[in-house]
């Protein structure tokens, strides 16, 4: 038989991708049913080197040693350290004898899906949709790796138990070892009439939209797990699962800190003098916040159970709202008059400068606030 690169018409270089391109352009034309039976063979020849070179293992081994290392697991190639390998296998229970053969079908990678959520979705949880490229169970053969009305042949090499029995001539005398079939893989079968649409992999490539729950309460960089929703595997195999890697989106006005919300009021000096209340545009809708006579800056105001819902609970943080009280910059000749007025009123016209401790003005803001 002709060498398998060439058969394929692709470099001893070529990457997976390639060799798949090749096949599956060579198959279409060769096929049976587009090519009628005379290109029979030579569509057998096809598949015969795609089974092989579509193999990182098979193909390693063939260009070692070419089909005859295919037949005999390598053994013409390996030298001694395969040898030492097959004794060392032999003796410390290494044989697969006893497993038979390997399913085809092998479960699916993971995948991970980053997804950006506004700051409110946070708050109080969102359901979201989304599409994702992933491999799914293919179609037309159901993930049995062949085309219709066909079905994987009995391996020829190892007669469909998966292993091969090889004797190895070693220092200690000729042994005997189990190994894993080098034509089959181990499956114990070989795909000779793949599916065209996969390629014989029993799955293809497919957009795919999932329900996503978010709770509320999660935070920025956390992951929701998706059990069974990754990728399907090999020959139609069970699914990995999907991660959702949750991005939490910066908003304007709020920020987060813990299960808080936090925001910025600024109020002018009047109002934080006489005191007022105001309506402030939360996440629930208006909330009035009522500003205390004599309020000063950096004052913290709190509306429990305002804020961001808790994870996996049912109560919420609360709503932490910084007053900012505006000292104005532009006063009128009026404006300054009246100020003046009441700076004389309060004994204020020519204040004496005294510092206190940091302590000790905290202290004094909490204390005129309980009064």
């Amino acid at each position: 038989m002709a060498d398998y690169y060439d058969i394929l018409g692709v470099s001893r270089s070529a990457s997976q991708d390639e060799i798949k391109r090749a096949y599956r352009k060579r198959a279409r034309t060769l096929h049976p049913d587009v090519a009628g039976p005379d290109k029979a063979d030579e569509f057998k020849e096809v598949t015969a080197a795609y089974e092989v070179l579509s193999n990182d293992e098979k193909r390693r081994l063939y260009d070692m040693g070419g089909e005859s290392a295919l037949r005999n697991g390598g053994a013409g190639a390996a030298g001694f350290g395969g040898a030492f390998q097959d004794i060392f296998d032999t003796f410390f229970g290494g044989s697969t004898a006893a497993r038979g053969p390997v399913p085809r079908g092998r479960r699916g990678q993971d995948a991970l899906v980053p997804v950006e959520i506004e700051l409110k979705d946070a708050v109080f949880g969102v359901e979201t949709d989304i599409t994702i490229e992933t491999a799914v169970r293919c179609g037309t053969c159901n993930g049995t790796c062949s085309r219709e009305g066909s079905a994987p042949t009995t391996c020829s090499a190892c007669g469909g138990s998966g292993s091969v029995r090889k004797v190895t001539n070693s220092f200690l005398g000729q042994v005997m070892s189990t190994t894993s079939c080098g034509v089959c893989q181990g499956h114990g079968t070989v795909i000779t009439d793949p599916c065209l649409d996969c390629a014989g992999e029993g799955r293809v490539r497919a957009q795919q939209t999932l329900n996503v729950n978010i709770p509320a309460g999660i935070d920025d960089g956390m992951r929701i797990r998706m059990s069974g929703k990754g990728e399907v595997g090999p020959a139609g195999g069970p699914q990995g699962d999907l991660f959702i890697e949750v991005h939490v989106a910066d908003h304007p006005e709020f920020t987060r800190q813990g299960d808080d919300l936090v925001c910025e009021l600024e109020i002018p000096m009047t109002a934080a003098a006489l005191g007022t209340t105001m309506n402030i545009e939360s996440f629930d809708g208006p909330e009035e916040i009522t500003i205390e006579p004599g309020t000063s800056g950096g004052v913290s105001l709190r509306v429990r159970g305002k804020g961001v819902g808790r994870l996996h609970r049912s109560d919420r943080g609360d709503l932490v709202i910084n007053v900012h009280v505006i000292t104005p910059t532009k006063l009128s000749g009026r404006e300054k008059e009246l100020l003046k007025e009441l700076a004389e009123i309060r004994g204020e016209n020519a204040p004496e400068a005294k510092l206190v401790s940091e302590n000790s003005s905290m202290f004094s803001r909490f204390r005129e606030r309980f009064k």
